[in-house]
């Protein structure tokens, strides 16, 4: 009688385990997993985030230590890299002129007296290198007054150097975690009609929000062997937390940029879409004053590189390039290696492999550049 496979892999695993030749005990049942005989061993106690598999592939490795055309960093933070003093500064200039970084854009989320400190930091040594970006006042944001303090804050800071509005954060908590001790209903959101003012003067002072909506979905899934970011991004789950959904605050993106058509928003990161670039098509083509950055989502554009590469391609007007890393040599090179070359089974931050995108010349520009150039606001403080 012919078996059927399943029924040959049973008897087989019965047969396997029913004797141990050298002490006659059964010994355990033999597991067949994708065709490999699995067997105990010293891999079994180890824990997911120890495992670092080095690669016996041997593929080109192409190294870009600058920039192959000058670049614009749209999205950086003092407090990432570490920036206090003056001298931290220098070092950072320094390190954008090996890099190939012509100007780099701190987002500051400050107002008060922290902005006007960011701000002579960076721009009296070199108003050239850096443009500084203010935050939005969210203090008393339950006040009468409200609207009209937040728009006369924007509106000083731009008078002390602010040449846009970032990162405007909202996770679900309310922006700039604003609400994180209100209910949900009171917290203030991208779309709040709170905000409309502050928004139009953005448009009038010709100022570009970079605005972080949401998360990566991954943080609205269990934690547990399905999620699917490393156990080093547990720290920003969601799930089960007091928050709208991943797509009720995509849903605010989507309000605001519709009720203020003249207000330049900079979707940081990919928007936070970039595992779906069909769906963040189709936003970009409803919402023309939409504008995205790929700030920290190398791991977005890595693991799908003919996808990536298509998007990035069809929207090169519309995406800047950022980097939200610090600003360490390795990082960088880390960038440009994935945007310029073809190299395959590139080291990952997030545990998963990159593939180079290796971009066409006019992209790369565009990318690196043009865009923020033609974007930003460039009037001298």
């Amino acid at each position: 009688m012919q078996m059927k496979p399943l029924s040959y892999v049973l008897l087989l695993t019965f047969l396997a385990g029913s004797a141990d030749p050298a002490c006659g005990q059964p010994s355990p049942p033999l597991v067949l997993k994708n065709g490999v005989k699995l067997k105990p061993g010293p891999m079994d106690t180890l824990l997911l985030k120890d495992y670092a598999p080095a690669s016996s592939l041997v593929v080109p490795q192409t190294p870009v230590a600058k920039a192959r055309y000058p670049v614009i960093d749209v999205h950086t933070h003092s407090w990432m890299s570490e920036v206090k003093t003056p001298a931290d500064v220098e070092a950072w200039v320094r390190r954008m002129d090996q890099v190939g970084v012509e100007v780099s854009v701190v987002q500051t989320t400050a107002t008060g007296e922290e902005f006007d400190r960011q701000a002579d930091l960076f721009l009296k040594p070199h108003p050239d290198r850096f443009q500084v970006y203010c935050g939005l006042d969210v203090t008393g944001i339950e006040a009468a007054d409200y609207p009209a303090r937040a728009v006369r804050e924007l509106e000083r800071c731009y008078r002390r150097g602010a040449r846009g509005v970032g990162e405007i954060t909202d996770k679900g908590w309310g922006l700039q975690h604003s609400g994180t001790n209100l209910a949900r209903a009171r917290r203030l959101h991208f779309d709040d009609p709170r905000l409309d003012h502050f928004w139009d003067k953005c448009a009038e002072l010709h100022l570009p929000v970079n605005a972080h909506i949401a998360d990566h979905p991954s943080c609205w899934q269990p934690l547990g062997p399905n999620q699917e970011r490393t156990p080093d991004f547990q720290g920003y789950n969601l799930a089960g937390k007091d928050v709208p959904s991943y797509e009720e605050l995509l849903a605010t993106r989507d309000r605001v940029l519709a009720r203020h058509p003249r207000t330049r928003f900079i979707f940081a990161h990919l928007s936070n879409q970039g595992n779906d670039t069909a769906a963040l098509a189709g936003v970009l083509d409803k919402f023309p004053n939409l504008y995205l950055d790929i700030s920290g989502r190398d791991y977005e554009l890595g693991r799908q590189p003919r996808t990536a590469r298509r998007f990035l391609v069809r929207y090169q007007n519309r995406v800047m390039f950022g980097t939200d890393m610090g600003w360490e040599q390795p990082m960088y090179e880390g960038w440009w290696r994935l945007l310029e070359t073809e190299d395959e089974y590139l080291p990952g931050r997030v545990w998963w492999r990159y593939y180079g995108l290796a971009l066409p010349d006019e992209v790369l520009k565009r990318l690196y550049r043009d865009n923020a150039r033609e974007l930003l606001n460039w009037t001298k403080p």
